[in-house]
């Protein structure tokens, strides 16, 4: 054996050794909050303290999945719920109220291994959306469910149930009141009913999560509570694989925020992940075109996080602010809020 490796060796041929072994994947975990009107001037150092934390408290609870070798998915579902059992964002507990009084949430979930999906819309009594969409895609031939179906499918599931009292909020409610206000004003005006906005026409309120396991694989999930006094059970772009969520291990994950309506109709998360896959992009370059040259001259606001299968990530929005974060193989959380 020496003799034929000796033989490889003055030939310049390679030699296969263990030390040529590809390492590694490196892990990576990355959150959003949502997008939109988010300054200084804003927020309160509490308030501002306190979406820190809670941020940082999901990433590390994303984290501590891949730390200890487990699947990209599983990381993406545990930081997701953090942000729905928290009433400061606008998924979960925090989601905010149609038109009607009610609270509607959406949710997806993207495999990037196989191309696996699941997503539930127009949901009420859910306390963890996300794993409603995990459901339908682990134990369902389907990729969408929504509204009384998807109830009863996760309640099938034995997923935790809640009255919808257990999503009603003081400050989601008064954002509601606020809305009809506005909308009554605007109907004794005459005033035209301007697009689709976020809530309070500032805060585009979606969470989610991205996520590079060590086997390479990668995930993307989303959830929201819509927008405030939207109508006609209206959907948006966080349940709907390619506009909101997607994941390839061939390209990226991504996760988007915004206005819904515009991740729609431009594909925005698929569209990304297709300039990487086609073009050769990098998730800079990628994650820019679609934000920032495609999105915002049209108006359409938000941001989306974006991951490769080599931990290459981007934080692209074109907003005053987005929440969002990451960490890596260090187990060092970072937290952004502002357009720094």
């Amino acid at each position: 054996m020496k003799h034929l490796l000796l033989i490889l060796a003055v030939a310049g041929l390679p030699v296969a050794t263990a030390a040529q072994t590809p390492p590694a994947p490196k892990i990576m975990f990355v959150m959003h909050g949502g997008a939109g009107t988010i300054t200084r001037g804003s927020m309160s150092p509490e308030m501002e303290k306190d979406y820190r934390e809670t941020m940082e408290k999901a990433l590390r609870a994303g984290h501590a999945v891949l730390a200890r070798g487990g699947v990209s998915l599983d990381a993406v579902e545990a930081g997701i719920r953090i942000l729905e059992d928290s009433p400061l964002f606008n998924a979960g507990k925090g989601a905010v109220f149609t038109h009607d009084g009610k609270n509607e949430m959406d949710a997806a979930i993207m495999d990037g291994h196989g191309l696996r999906a699941g997503s539930v819309a127009g949901v009420t009594i859910i306390k963890n959306p996300i794993l409603a969409a995990r459901a339908v895609m682990d134990k369902s031939p389907h990729v969408m469910m929504a509204g009384k179906g998807a109830e009863l499918f996760a309640t099938k599931m034995g997923l935790e149930i809640v009255d919808p009292s257990y999503f009603w909020t003081e400050r989601r409610w008064k954002s509601l009141q606020q809305e009809l206000m506005k909308e009554q004003e605007k109907q004794k005006s005459g005033t035209p009913h301007a697009e689709v906005r976020g809530e309070n026409d500032t805060h585009y309120g979606t969470v989610g999560a991205v996520a590079l396991d060590a086997r390479g694989d990668l995930a993307a999930g989303t959830s929201t509570g819509g927008t405030t006094n939207k109508q006609y059970g209206r959907i948006g772009d966080a349940p709907i694989i390619g506009a909101g969520t997607y994941a390839d291990n061939g390209s990226v994950a991504v996760s988007c925020t915004g206005a819904g309506e515009f991740f729609i109709r431009w594909t925005v998360a698929h569209d990304i992940a297709a300039l990487v896959k086609y073009k050769g992009m990098t998730v800079e370059q990628a994650g820019n075109e679609v934000i920032h040259k495609k999105l915002q001259p049209v108006h359409g606001e938000g941001g989306a996080i974006i991951l490769d299968a080599k931990g290459n990530f981007a934080l692209p929005f074109n907003s005053d602010g987005m929440y969002r974060g990451w960490i890596g193989a260090d187990g060092v959380p970072h937290v952004l809020i502002y357009k720094e």
